[in-house]
């Protein structure tokens, strides 16, 4: 049975020599006028290029809000006001010296709210759709910062932080997913990357407001105001989300074939009949189709399968990829920043203005990535930030054993070249490498598991780095150093190269690996490896003339009956 039998129209495959089909059935362009109807009638708001920057738009604004509360902390905990409410986070030889881990844990339980709110997306994400879990984590956002803000009390402030959490934990595993699925192949990585860049952004923000309401240190409006702000980020992105259109690839696994064709057609500002159009859409229902013919488990299960698919192996690097970001040691510096300048004998004053700085030179440093990462590629710039971020650590570790005022004032300007690195190498890099890697079926799973593992690493960083200095110091860092170098020979060895393939082509890159018993390194580096959508990928995913004849692919209602009506 060919193509024409089990989609609304059958394409050309372009000049690929890889297409068959003889170009008598590749012209032939049989509509069904109920599904035509449902296309027209499915049309987003927007097309081409502003739909394009409407959801970059949305998608920064989540991580924007990201960055800023990560970063309004930073500062907060030695302000006067704040340390009158809270006196548990003062940190002084005349303290007792529990508060070291009281500071950390008020700060750090932020992550556990994250963590539940990003596992919880194993069972809501595919249910509700990327735009309603966006608008639920928004909503709880906006709760938690309300209750963050009206705190009077150490325990309030930390459920009001795990409430906030929740919210960004449902955002983080979502918004990279619904970005990656409504980008073109050629631009998605520099798009995403944005998103970091965003996260830096807002944490850059958080910093120069903290400083802007640090000198009204005669009210509480020193603190409760820079954490309400959030409040306006959450709601221009849920704002923002209603009018941007569900992603394609979530419409077309729901059986929502015209309204997945109508959003791919406007994506791409191109009719959609359009050749390249169609390409896509049957990428995207073939990926569905190869993945629906395996067996009847949950996406949650699938997740623990192999074979073909390898959607464990790929599961796991997602949630690999940002256990790394975290065990770089970024956060000591993005939560504790005004404690670090402080530590080295700057006064409150300058440590703030210096942090804020530190904030600004790690968004401009950011803006780097954004060139580079759709022409050199993910691993370079992968192995680029661990080995830079080693040796900073190294010779933080170096200057913090001597602890002179030239080596201080040295070891601030290296805080400064470790954000550099890190903006460079991981920052955007683990929201784009998971959403890139796992196959449609188990990406709302998957992506649930590796914002988890993000969340876990980022607690236990955060958690540890008050009473790690306060107990060893320098030697903090040497931790760090070495957790640094060991991330080079990993991505190295096992982290396949994502960039310039579509999403369904990389089930293609999986499933050829496993077909010829070779590393997916090797096999995302050829340059032989065919398009989804083609016949050789159909044939690779295990999507022959007898899988379509045994139903492996839905038919669209509309087209069939239409057709049996001509045969008639």
């Amino acid at each position: 049975m060919s193509r024409t039998s089990f989609s609304p129209h059958a394409y050309e495959d372009g000049a690929s020599v890889s297409s068959r089909r003889s170009k008598e059935e590749a012209n032939v362009a049989v509509e069904s006028p109920g599904f035509e109807a449902k296309v027209a009638a499915s049309a987003p708001i927007l097309s081409g290029t502003a739909l394009t920057a409407a959801i970059a738009f949305v998608a920064g604004t989540g991580f924007t809000l990201f960055g800023y509360d990560q970063g309004v902390m930073s500062a907060l905990l030695t302000a006067k006001q704040f340390e009158n409410v809270f006196p548990q986070v003062v940190v002084n030889d005349s303290e007792p010296s529990n508060h070291a881990t009281l500071q950390s844990f008020v700060v750090a339980i932020y992550e556990i709210g994250c963590l539940i709110g990003a596992l919880s997306n194993l069972w809501i994400g595919d249910w509700l759709g990327r735009r309603r879990t966006i608008v639920l984590g928004g909503v709880i956002m906006i709760i938690g910062a309300i209750l963050q803000t009206a705190s009077y009390s150490y325990a309030q402030m930390v459920v009001a932080r795990i409430i906030t959490g929740l919210g960004n934990g449902l955002n983080t595993s979502t918004v990279p997913s619904y970005h990656a699925e409504c980008s073109p192949a050629a631009r998605r990585g520099s798009l995403i990357m944005i998103e970091g860049s965003l996260i830096t952004f807002g944490i850059m923000i958080s910093y120069w407001i903290d400083f802007a309401f640090f000198w009204l240190s005669g009210s509480s409006a020193q603190w409760r105001v820079p954490i309400a702000l959030q409040i306006v980020l959450a709601i221009i992105m849920i704002a923002g989300i209603s009018f941007l259109p569900e992603s394609p690839r979530w419409l077309a696994k729901h059986g929502r074939d015209a309204e997945a064709l109508a959003v791919i057609s406007a994506l791409d500002g191109k009719p959609h009949t359009d050749p390249q159009v169609q390409q896509t859409y049957h990428g995207i229902r073939e990926a569905i189709a190869a993945e629906a013919h395996l067996g009847n488990d949950t996406p949650l299960r699938e997740v623990f399968t192999n074979g073909r698919s390898q959607n464990f192996r790929r599961a796991f690097l997602g949630a690999v990829v940002q256990c790394f970001q975290q065990i770089t040691g970024i956060n000591l510096i993005t939560y504790y920043a005004t404690l670090l300048f402080e530590r080295l004998g700057i006064d409150d004053v300058k440590a703030r203005i210096i942090a804020a700085a530190n904030g600004t030179e790690y968004f401009l440093a950011s803006l780097i990535a954004i060139a580079l990462i759709d022409r050199i590629g993910r691993r370079p710039l992968m192995l680029f930030g661990a080995v830079g971020q080693c040796v900073t650590m190294v010779l933080l570790a170096v200057l913090g054993s001597i602890d002179t005022s030239g080596t201080q004032v040295t070891s601030a300007v290296l805080l400064f070249v470790f954000n550099s690195f890190f903006a460079v190498g991981w920052l955007g890099m683990t929201w784009l490498y998971p959403a890139e890697i796992v196959g449609l079926r188990i990406r709302a799973p998957a992506n649930a598991f590796s914002t988890a593992s993000n969340w876990t690493f980022n607690f236990m960083v955060v958690m540890v780095t008050g009473p790690s200095f306060n107990n060893i110091s320098w030697g903090t860092y040497i931790v760090f150093a070495a957790l640094n170098a060991f991330i080079v020979p990993i991505v190295y060895f096992f982290f396949p190269e994502t960039a310039g393939r579509s999403l369904e082509d990389m089930d293609v890159v999986f499933a050829l690996a496993y077909n010829e018993g070779v590393s997916p390194v090797g096999v995302s580096l050829r340059k032989d490896v065919p398009q989804a959508g083609s016949p050789e990928a159909d044939e690779i995913l295990g999507i022959s003339a007898r899988g379509r004849a045994e139903g492996w692919v839905r038919e669209d209602p509309e087209r069939s009956r239409w057709q049996e009506s001509k045969a008639q």
